[in-house]
């Protein structure tokens, strides 16, 4: 059985899997060394990987190493993919693991995958399976935070579904101008690939994927495993035989 953990910004979740096919899902606020061992304890678990987009839990990340056969990432990863970005060690292991769950799924088409989380993220995977890059903006909560943060009368608003693009007050006025900022840049952005290279599929992901969905041209929502399945891809590729 693989273990597969993807620590985000905002929670970390581990995903159990037997071959290709996930069987068990747990996520948590902060990942704990308590956590994993309770997993572990009540699963036959062989091997592991562990994405992270901060600091690295170095206390479950030795327990991993301990107990599974811990895939780690680094210059001698195995990925699906031609990778073409000019600074590979810099690039997230997050988008990594996106890109590759894209290339199983998609091949022989441009995806751009717009991950849209904490901060929003965009890759662009062309039709010759080469990963080109892509852009990186604040998410939603970041823009929030960040008017209340860098102005003194501002309040920190917190997203809800507006009736009008017309804020009444200063709070909706804030909702307004961070939900439909951030939707026109997904949108531009959207049209940039899209006139470049004409037939491209928009994979969008992300814990904000689902309440900006509707507002997102020719989007298609992936599924809600798609980066742990991705994560558990490469752990497939890498694995000790």
């Amino acid at each position: 059985m693989n273990l597969v953990v993807d620590s985000g910004n905002s929670f970390s979740k581990v995903g159990l899997f037997e071959n290709d096919a996930i069987i068990d899902r747990f996520q948590f606020k902060k990942l704990t060394l308590n956590d994993i061992e309770q997993i572990f304890f009540q699963r036959k678990i062989t091997n592991s990987i562990f994405s992270n987009v901060g600091e690295p839990n170095n206390k479950v990340l030795k327990f991993l190493r301990q107990n599974s056969n811990l895939v780690n990432f680094n210059s001698k990863l195995k990925i699906p993919f031609t990778n073409k970005y000019s600074s590979v060690e810099t690039l997230g292991n997050d988008r990594v693991g996106l890109v590759s769950q894209a290339s199983k799924l998609y091949s022989n088409k441009n995806i751009l995958i717009i991950d849209i989380g904490t901060s929003i993220t965009y890759d662009f995977l062309n039709e010759k399976n080469e990963y080109l890059g892509g852009s990186i903006s604040p998410g939603l909560s970041m823009r929030f935070k960040a008017l209340n943060n860098q102005t003194h009368n501002l309040p920190l608003a917190e997203k809800v579904k507006i009736d009008s693009f017309i804020g009444s007050s200063t709070n909706s006025s804030i909702i307004s101008g961070v939900i439909n900022g951030t939707l026109g840049e997904i949108n531009y952005i959207s049209n940039l690939y899209k006139n470049k290279f004409k037939k491209i599929m928009i994979i969008l992901t992300g814990g904000d994927s689902k309440f900006l969905f509707n507002h997102i041209k020719n989007g298609i929502l992936a599924d809600s495993n798609f980066l742990l399945s991705g994560l558990n891809l490469l752990l497939e590729l890498n694995k000790k035989r």
